[in-house]
């Protein structure tokens, strides 16, 4: 029989180690990955604006971005696992004792580089789009009034991609608290059938609570964590808009 318990649930949150732990990650992954998402991003955009062949560096970049998450999560597993190929690669160079890629410890750090480079080639093409529409002449005039390239970057390229920047961190801020086939595929990949607790993330706690196979599920407290997820994801996406709204540059 069903019984009402108020915040029970959330309370119960509060005081699981397990969910604090996959809330910590998930943070990690929204703050840490994505500053390093944007800063190559944004770096990337800078060097290939005017390279030649930008279209063909562009569309390899963005390749990674195109492959289930899924499917990377098991060639991950491959490329890693002691005998693969990052090992291999090692071995001719002489490192025969390479770290235990797989352990419980090495797993989330390997998952956040590999975010990282999944989700670059996204957010280059975003930015290199927004770059591109700011129209040759404000280039020409900063030539003539002698800017360099640093004040060309900051009073130019920043201000007119700004509202790209913004539109970028709303995406990835959305888009970090719904990780989960990656880790739960790569994570599986240890032999343990299930990703380790190190590697959770708040979607992972809230699948693996409602869906563990035990004989009454936890729906209530999977519930909870899906709330303060959503909470979570509301209150970042008003704080974004907030703070980086700027007055609209028409031109």
């Amino acid at each position: 029989p069903m019984e009402f318990v108020g915040f029970g649930n959330y309370i119960r949150l509060f005081s699981d180690k397990l969910f604090l732990q996959s809330f910590g990650n998930t943070l990690l992954l929204l703050f840490v990955v994505g500053i390093a998402i944007f800063v190559i991003s944004f770096g990337l955009t800078l060097v290939l604006r005017d390279m030649a062949g930008r279209k063909i560096a562009r569309s390899v970049i963005f390749f990674p971005h195109l492959v289930n998450a899924m499917i990377f999560g098991v060639l991950a597993g491959f490329i890693f696992n002691p005998g693969g190929l990052v090992n291999s690669l090692l071995a001719v160079f002489g490192v025969n004792e390479p770290p235990a890629w797989l352990s419980h410890d090495n797993l989330f750090p390997l998952i956040m580089v590999m975010m990282t480079w999944v989700t670059t080639g996204y957010f280059t093409t975003i930015l290199m789009a927004g770059v591109d529409r700011i129209p040759p002449y404000y280039y020409e005039d900063c030539a003539l009034a002698g800017a360099n390239a640093f004040q060309r970057l900051r009073y130019v390229i920043l201000p007119l991609t700004w509202d790209v920047f913004g539109t970028c961190a709303v995406l990835w801020t959305i888009s970090s608290v719904k990780i989960f086939e990656i880790i739960w595929v790569f994570g599986g990949s240890t032999g343990a059938g299930m990703p380790p607790t190190q590697t959770w993330t708040t979607a992972v706690y809230t699948y693996v609570t409602a869906f563990s196979g035990e004989s009454v599920p936890a729906y209530g407290a999977a519930t909870a964590s899906a709330v303060l997820s959503l909470a979570l994801v509301s209150v970042l996406v008003l704080l974004l808009r907030r703070v980086m709204k700027r007055d609209a540059v028409e031109f």
